[in-house]
């Protein structure tokens, strides 16, 4: 049928952006929100597993039949389970228990091989990443995968320029900050350079844990804030990203997550909660009638083992 996409791939993205009613500063800026929930997966990662698949096919580092391994601490590998069920990949993903047990349960619905490594009491820390990190190296090397290596994989910012670009449009290029918290970096990085080519004057604010700010100088250490916080500056980071770098606490995050489902009827996960709680903190010092936007990166449902 005309205009109607070949799968569900031709779904992600477009995502629609919203202003809080409840959730604002009392100085008449607003708070707008990017429903990255809308996408398949309910993640933003949708946007990212996508372009990193199709920019190994285009290259020819991904052959039909070939095989795809990945780490995550869930959405990712939720996210590329989607894309290589739909485009017939195998796929290995090396993940923890320290992450919602919904998102290792999505992932083995689509048809995804887990190999899970423990944690340190539930905790995302330096170590338990870079565990992951190596325990995916070696199933790239003994199947010959093709590893799509979110840390270091630069195809994946296309994506977000892309989603820029839909925020640009929806705000009619009146936007004063992007906020944005940080994982692999991928998210604020591509964002960032695509809304400053439109308005250099924007102004970028980054999302860490406070528990583990180490993009702000702290040192590294464990919180649980899924999907952020890596524990140590990740490949994808640039010190000139950010103009500013927030830093929230793991319990702010998960407080204000649930005040979204109670006051906006927007149910997210911690980082969306850590994205709205810096974002106020930014529209609280600007003037009556500027716009921050920010991001609600994927659904609560990923996380309800965790309430």
């Amino acid at each position: 049928m005309n205009g109607m996409p070949e799968n569900i791939l031709g779904r992600i993205g477009n995502t629609a952006l919203i202003a809080l009613r409840k959730i604002a500063p009392a100085n008449g800026a607003r708070l707008w929100l990017k429903l990255e929930s809308e996408n398949p997966t309910g993640s933003m990662k949708d946007r990212m597993a996508l372009a990193m698949i199709e920019a190994a096919e285009a290259d020819g580092r991904l052959a039909p039949g070939g095989t795809v391994v990945e780490y995550t601490g869930g959405s990712t590998g939720v996210s590329l389970a989607l894309v290589c069920a739909v485009k017939g990949y195998p796929l290995h993903i090396v993940t923890s228990d320290a992450f919602a047990r919904e998102k290792l349960a999505h992932m083995q619905a689509f048809g995804a091989r887990l190999k899970v490594i423990g944690s340190e009491g539930g905790r995302m820390t330096e170590k338990l990443t870079r565990d992951m990190v190596e325990a995916a190296r070696i199933i790239a090397a003994e199947t010959g995968g093709f590893w799509t290596d979110q840390l270091n994989n630069t195809d994946q910012l296309v994506a977000y320029y892309r989603m820029a670009e839909e925020i640009w449009s929806q705000t009619g290029g009146r936007l004063h900050a992007f906020v944005q918290s940080v994982g692999t970096a991928a998210s604020l990085r591509g964002n960032a350079e695509a809304l400053r080519r439109r308005d250099g004057r924007i102004r970028i604010v980054a999302v860490e844990p406070a528990e583990s700010a180490v993009l702000s100088g702290g040192p590294s250490g464990a919180h649980k804030i899924d999907g952020v916080g890596a524990g140590f500056v990740v490949p994808l980071w640039r010190d000139d990203i950010a103009d500013r770098i927030e830093r929230v606490s793991t319990e702010a995050a998960k407080e204000m997550a649930s005040r979204l489902a109670r006051e906006e009827g927007l149910f997210a996960g911690t980082s969306t909660g850590a994205n709205v709680v810096a974002a106020l903190r930014i529209a609280e010092q600007l003037e009556p009638g500027a716009a921050v936007v920010t991001v609600l990166c994927d659904t609560g449902m990923k996380y309800l083992s965790k309430a």
